[in-house]
């Protein structure tokens, strides 16, 4: 009989789905290695139908400092760097 305190191996077979990616303008280059990126995405509203903007920023992390305030980049989904940081830089698509 097998004990029930072994730890259970996860099946080779599990794959990971696609990571979001993120197109947008960094706002802050201030903090080593850590860009502020700003994103518009273009909805329409719920009620209304008019089409609005959405802002948000996300925290991501830039090994090489290579992006500063005003460049457009990209940036991809990952796991947990700190208190903020869940995204890191793919990118500098525009200086």
């Amino acid at each position: 009989m097998a004990d029930e305190h072994e730890p259970q191996s996860a099946p080779a077979s599990i794959t990971r789905g696609p990571r979001k990616m993120r197109t947008g303008e960094v706002v802050s280059s201030g903090m080593n290695k850590t860009i502020v990126v700003r994103t518009v995405t273009r909805v329409p509203h719920p009620k209304f139908g008019k089409i609005v903007k959405q802002m948000k920023k996300f925290y991501a992390h830039d090994e090489q400092n290579q992006a500063k305030t005003g460049d457009r980049v990209r940036i991809m989904e990952t796991r947990p760097l700190s208190k903020l940081k869940r995204w890191r830089l793919v990118e500098v698509i525009q200086k």
